[in-house]
């Protein structure tokens, strides 16, 4: 059993993981700006703690007497405030918990990070050198969500500068998080349901049609933390579901939303998502358990769809 940190733990992706880790086995401890009432949170140890005071988040990282940290506080949707409070905030709290991390002499730190450090849905334009996207792909970021985010990658590579290999660090970007709930029809984090984003590919486009069950990411990270001390250190991981959250193919639908595309995601037939886990499953032996066709009950549909189109090429990284 682990004593897991996890800041923003009363969040929408912080509730799951910290509910999966402990049906997992290991013992959690919450840090939020407030404690919450949130059913998956009962029984768990909370701090309230305001995490971009660095006094403050020192202290209260040496309090949870944790054996690893993962951090999620951050603002989480890209617009959602004024840019220089996302980009101020975000890096903030990153160099806070992360440093506090090591002064506390935690040796296995996560951070979440996104796909959007890819910068798809820049407004001069965007094109990927090849699809599906994985982590050799360049970031090129164009708002301040997205650099605050690469900002956390390059935290944990500078302080494993500072450290060497008695900390071990690894960034992870979650795709578009899809929490328990809202397979029942609760809104989803754009206020859209799942079914609302199936039906209307408008809605799904921006993201790339990623997403991620929050139950997978839990897994995720239960892997990563047990894995950390045996791969390289700071490394960076796309956490995806194995199919796109579209009943099309992502061939002929990205080169609806992003222009220049048509040869790129050529090979994206079938269910084939545009963000590849193949890392996760090579390093880690992760893979995830959940689909939207599995969770809506469209299963046999997708089953059909496959037989019928060619199988998508299996992208392993080198």
């Amino acid at each position: 059993m682990t004593r897991i940190a996890v800041t923003g733990g009363a969040g929408r992706l912080g509730r799951s993981l910290v509910a999966g880790l402990a049906a997992a086995g290991h013992e959690l401890v919450s840090l939020d700006r407030a404690a919450s009432g949130a059913a998956e949170l009962s029984g768990i140890d909370q701090i309230a703690v305001d995490l971009t005071d660095p006094d403050a988040a020192a202290r209260a990282i040496a309090e949870s007497r944790a054996d690893a940290l993962v951090h999620l506080a951050a603002i989480a949707v890209p617009f959602s405030a004024p840019e220089d409070v996302i980009l101020r905030t975000n890096a903030t709290l990153a160099l806070n918990v992360l440093s506090a991390g090591v002064a506390a002499g935690i040796d296995r730190i996560v951070t979440a990070s996104s796909p959007t450090v890819l910068g798809y849905g820049a407004p001069a334009g965007w094109l990927p050198d090849r699809f599906p996207l994985d982590e050799r792909t360049t970031p090129k970021p164009w708002n301040a969500y997205g650099l605050s985010k690469l900002l956390a990658e390059q935290t944990i590579t500078m302080l494993a500068r500072q450290t060497g290999d008695a900390t071990r660090f690894a960034a992870f970007r979650p795709c578009y998080v899809i929490a328990p709930e809202e397979w029942d029809g609760a809104p989803t984090q754009q206020g859209h349901t799942v079914r609302e984003r199936l039906d209307d590919p408008a809605l799904s486009a921006p993201a790339l049609f990623n997403y991620v069950d929050a139950r997978d990411v839990a897994t995720f990270v239960d892997v990563l933390l047990d894995a950390l001390p045996g791969i390289p250190n700071a490394e960076v991981f796309f956490v995806g579901a194995d199919d796109a959250l579209a009943r099309r193919p992502l061939a002929e639908l990205l080169p609806q939303f992003v222009p220049g595309t048509e040869q790129l995601a050529a090979d994206l037939t079938g269910t084939s998502p545009a963000f590849s886990n193949a890392k996760a499953r090579r390093l880690l032996g992760w893979q995830p358990a959940h689909t939207w066709r599995s969770e809506l009950g469209e299963a046999a549909a997708a089953s059909a769809l496959d037989t019928e189109l060619p199988t998508p090429r299996k992208d392993v990284l080198a």
